[in-house]
């Protein structure tokens, strides 16, 4: 019985982490989107809602991530223009994207551990962004969980 909910609970797991990875792939394409035409969050979700993955994410946190990037996008910016070697308008959009993501989960999603964070960013990176877009983001959001979750950084 103790072996049926352990694998319970870890199938549980894996599907809530499934699921809020296609929220992330999903909310890249729509913040991709949003970086190079301008267009409102809510045309952003409906469009993603025609995805044949969208039954499959998380909505409230792929919700989360496109409203909060855009809400507070001057802020997230501005917390990682110190990592950046350009300013944040000059990167692709993939990658400034992920960045914001990252920089968003990071901020106010305290539930997510960073490693996770980073993770995440890092292998979306590697499917959709340049050659080493990936070692890029994982830079910059290491320095900057460092800077905005010092004890758990610290930790791991």
């Amino acid at each position: 019985m103790a072996r049926a909910d352990e694998g319970s609970r870890r199938a549980s797991r894996g599907a809530a982490t499934g699921s809020r990875r296609r929220s992330r792939e999903l909310a890249l394409q729509s913040l991709y989107e949003w970086l190079v035409t301008g267009h409102e969050p809510d045309a952003l979700l409906r469009r993603a809602a025609e995805d044949p993955e969208h039954g499959r994410a998380d909505k409230a946190h792929l919700d989360a991530l496109v409203n909060g990037v855009v809400e507070r996008a001057a802020d997230l910016n501005g917390g990682l223009q110190p990592f950046l070697d350009r300013p944040a308008q000059s990167l692709s959009p993939v990658e400034h994207a992920l960045l914001l993501i990252g920089a968003f989960e990071l901020t106010a999603c305290p539930d997510i551990p960073y490693r996770v964070v980073i993770n995440e960013a890092i292998e979306l990176a590697k499917s959709y962004g340049g050659t080493d877009g990936h070692k890029y983001v994982n830079g910059v959001l290491d320095k900057l969980a460092a800077q905005v979750r010092p004890g758990e950084a610290r930790k791991g």
